[in-house]
């Protein structure tokens, strides 16, 4: 029974180290997604991909988070293990192990219930933000209230191919800002990152683009090819925006 209950709490432990360090590598500047998933690869000793491997690595921070995640899986893991087979296979009735079973799938339950519930969540992530600013030195920031992440809008990664319609043009040839999309940044292999990009640079393939604006331009953008169905698609999409554009000004 003790075994049981012991199975479960250090399960809900590890549902809470992770959350917390997923918020925390949010915070760097690192997507919610992505931040779950690097949170949960470290915990587990899973791993992750090269390229992501580079994001954690080359950041102090987020590197320190990583590092205390792998510390703490470890043990976490390990203790687990012992503990079920301490509720499985020492009891010597079934009634003790019945007893064990049940406790650990309703724990489980409840425990799957409070990681898929929005409520459970916000009032978890506002606990564990103040918690943050107090007690560490990361600095706690909301990118998604700083760029507005919602309404329909993302921030999105793309790798540009070879027959892309975004290949092989400057910003200011593809002019994406008539459809409301904005290049955060150019990562280039062998040449580094560059943020805020200007008109004049080119998108060659292979590039990783970071892009701002709404889900719904970026699923065209994605499907563009380099013919005239590419051009009347983004054509299509800055008439759209200037209509946009023109309902808020007579709204105001």
């Amino acid at each position: 029974m003790i075994a049981a209950v012991t199975l479960f709490f250090i399960i809900t432990l590890s549902a809470l180290i992770t959350r917390i360090a997923a918020i925390a590598l949010a915070h760097t500047g690192l997507s919610t997604q992505i931040a779950r998933f690097q949170a949960r690869s470290a915990y587990t000793g899973s791993g992750f991909t090269s390229s992501e491997t580079e994001k954690i690595m080359n950041h102090p921070v987020r590197r320190k988070i990583i590092y205390s995640l792998m510390l703490i899986g470890n043990a976490g893991i390990v203790t687990a293990m012992s503990s079920l087979i301490l509720t499985f296979v020492l009891p010597e009735s079934n009634a003790s192990r019945l007893y064990g079973l049940l406790i650990v799938v309703v724990g489980l339950g409840i425990l799957w219930w409070a990681i898929r519930s929005d409520w459970v969540d916000r009032g978890l992530s506002k606990v564990i933000n103040r918690m943050l600013k107090k007690y560490t030195d990361i600095n706690v920031q909301d990118y998604a209230a700083v760029l507005h992440l919602h309404d329909n809008y993302h921030v999105s990664e793309m790798r540009v191919e070879k027959d892309s319609w975004l290949a092989n043009k400057t910003l200011l040839e593809l002019n994406l800002r008539k459809e409301g999309i904005t290049v955060l940044g150019i990562d280039r292999k062998g040449e580094g990152y560059l943020g805020s990009p200007s008109g004049n640079s080119k998108i060659l393939p292979q590039d990783v683009i970071t892009v701002y604006g709404k889900a719904e331009v970026f699923e065209s953008i994605y499907k563009r090819s380099r013919d005239i169905g590419g051009e009347i698609q983004h054509q299509k999409f800055v008439e759209k925006e200037a209509d946009r554009k023109k309902q808020e000004e007579g709204k105001d």
